[in-house]
């Protein structure tokens, strides 16, 4: 099952997390679902006695070959595939989708692409600003008298479902998509662009690139289509600058 899901080209991304058992009984929970990469963003002075208490001495191998980034940027910029995750819904943080229905599609994706599954802090979860770096946004249905889902067991309903996701046989998986960096790199050109040409309010730029990026979203973008919208935005850039020279 490991080879058809390609699990070795998913990571989970912990972004800021408050406790360092909760980083031991995350990595417990992936192992069990033939996941190994684990990247914490924040501060390397988690208690690493802790992480490997939580973690049990069968998932302590993934513990110490942790991976730290200073910033989400950092985090996410190798990744073709980000999976957002979040208990709050609104207009500015969806569409959602449930684990199952994301798992049906990592599942395929990630025969070629490296993917990320992102996760919040334990109390407030990925900020708007943070849910723009992803794809998809992921939220698991639960009671509305107890939402609230403990972090590792966050983490092991998605990646249960995406391990019990069988690519099927027959089924042609997309060529690799667009680094992550890729893309904030065009987004960043397209901003600065839309905001010169008067379609972007200055004041508040992030609210139509918040919808601009879910219209990308739908289309997986492959690094190649990304060189091509650079390519036309820079073009245009070049005849706005000798139409004002």
């Amino acid at each position: 099952m490991d080879a058809q899901i390609h699990t070795q080209n998913i990571s989970v991304i912990l972004h800021r997390p408050k406790y360092a058992g909760n980083i031991g009984a995350v990595a417990r929970a992936i192992k069990n679902m033939g996941i190994s990469n684990i990247i914490v963003v924040g501060s390397e002075a988690y208690d690493l006695d802790e992480m490997k208490t939580r973690s049990t001495h069968l998932a302590a191998d993934l513990v110490e070959k942790i991976q730290y980034a200073d910033n989400i940027n950092n985090a996410l910029g190798k990744f073709n595939y980000i999976v957002g995750t979040t208990a709050r819904r609104g207009a500015a943080r969806g569409p959602f989708f449930t684990p199952r229905e994301m798992a049906e599609k990592i599942a395929v994706i990630s025969k070629n692409n490296k993917v990320a599954l992102l996760f919040g802090p334990e109390d407030t979860g990925l900020t708007n600003e943070e849910l723009r770096y992803c794809h998809a946004v992921v939220t698991i249905p639960a009671s509305r008298k107890f939402p609230s889902i403990n972090l590792s067991h966050a983490v092991m309903i998605l990646c249960y479902e995406i391990f019990a996701s069988l690519l099927p046989a027959g089924l042609e998986a997309p060529p690799k998509l667009a680094h992550s960096s890729e893309l904030e790199g065009m987004y960043g050109q397209i901003k600065t662009l839309l905001t010169q040409v008067g379609f972007l309010n200055p004041q508040n730029p992030d609210y139509w690139m918040t919808h601009i990026r879910r219209f990308f979203n739908r289309t997986s973008l492959l690094a190649r289509d990304v060189k091509i919208i650079r390519g036309i935005c820079r073009q245009i850039q070049w005849y706005i600058n000798q139409k004002n020279t």
